[in-house]
């Protein structure tokens, strides 16, 4: 059994009314070029055909809904760009995490505390987690001690975001940077 290919029903959805979409009259013009006022749906539209550019419906609940004369897609261009742009500039903040055990030695514990002030320095929070296996689960004093010494050892870089907390098998404490 074949499936029916969907048939295309009228022009994508548009964000803003344009040219003959707009449906509002009287209408208020603003623009570069042109004297702004308020003006008939089809004088604004006339105008707009003049000038070879778009009448766009910026504002439609406003009274009367306000147009502006431009070109639609180069506006539509910026605004992807400029959003674009803003994505990229957004501070990210990742979580790194790392995991001892209840029993974790001190040197392995400087040896992470390493890389956490790496990771710390990069701007990254961090998530240190004691992970409990099988009967080790009786530790848990053991797990809570390891946490707050590393975390006290890091407190000059970071702030402690989170307090010592079981989820499940593991005590987890998050640090984020200063």
């Amino acid at each position: 059994m074949k499936k029916k290919k969907k048939k295309f029903r009228g022009r994508v959805r548009d964000p803003h009314n344009i040219n003959q979409y707009i449906k509002s009259d009287p209408i208020r013009l603003v623009g570069e070029n042109i004297e702004q006022g308020i003006y008939d749906l089809s004088k604004a539209q006339s105008l707009a055909r003049e000038l070879e550019l778009d009448l766009v419906e910026i504002s439609p609940k406003a009274q009367p809904p306000v147009c502006k004369i431009m070109d639609y897609r180069k506006f539509l261009y910026d605004q992807k760009k400029k959003a674009k742009e803003m994505k990229a500039h957004a501070a990210k903040t990742d979580i790194k995490e790392i995991r001892f055990g209840p029993n974790t030695d001190e040197h392995d514990v400087n040896f992470k505390m390493k890389h956490a002030e790496k990771f710390i320095s990069e701007g990254h929070k961090v998530r240190a987690y004691v992970f409990f296996r099988g009967r080790s689960i009786v530790f848990k004093e053991r797990g809570e001690l390891l946490l707050l010494k590393f975390a006290e050892s890091l407190q000059e870089i970071a702030k402690l975001e989170q307090l010592p907390k079981m989820e499940g098998k593991k005590m987890i404490i998050v640090l984020a940077p200063k």
